[in-house]
């Protein structure tokens, strides 16, 4: 299964959800089972690593961290099995890449798949401190032990 996970700038949380996502599956011995990327609906920081704090809050709990900053293409639609966007303005602008709805299904946003988190959306922690990160961490982790649970077989 091929899944792609989107934010804003492709350096903090879509990053993140990759990275932690990858992680978790290679833990549970599923990782074979996945095809894992991330992107950004902005180009800003297209060919840069993720941000420093974010890498930092995920290397502390043993979470490797690659990749490069890329915007996501109408090409990822088709290419992709889920499409996991992570707030209400991703989901919008991915959506837009598919105006006759081919792809709907797909494209989901992430806390559709949280249990134990009331947010509606994984919050950006850009502009916050280190506790905008660790929830973000702590959202991503549930989320990608959800998403396991469901698609591996």
């Amino acid at each position: 299964m091929k899944i792609l996970f989107v934010c804003l700038g492709n350096i903090c949380r879509s990053p993140a959800g990759e990275n932690i996502f990858r992680h978790t599956a290679r833990k549970a011995g599923v990782a074979a089972q996945f095809s894992i990327d991330s992107a950004g609906t902005a180009a800003w920081h297209t060919g840069k690593g993720p941000d420093a704090r974010m890498t930092q809050t995920l290397t502390s709990r043993g979470v490797e961290v690659t990749g490069k900053a890329r915007q996501i293409q109408p090409a990822d639609l088709a290419e992709f099995d889920l499409i996991l966007t992570m707030d209400d303005e991703n989901y919008a602008n991915v959506r837009k890449l598919d105006p006759a709805g081919t792809f709907a299904e797909k494209i989901q946003k992430f806390t559709s798949y949280c249990q134990h988190h009331e947010q509606s959306e994984v919050p950006d922690p850009y502009y916050g401190g280190q506790d905008g990160f660790d929830l973000v961490a702590d959202m991503l982790e549930e989320g990608s032990s959800c998403l396991i649970e469901k698609y591996s077989s």
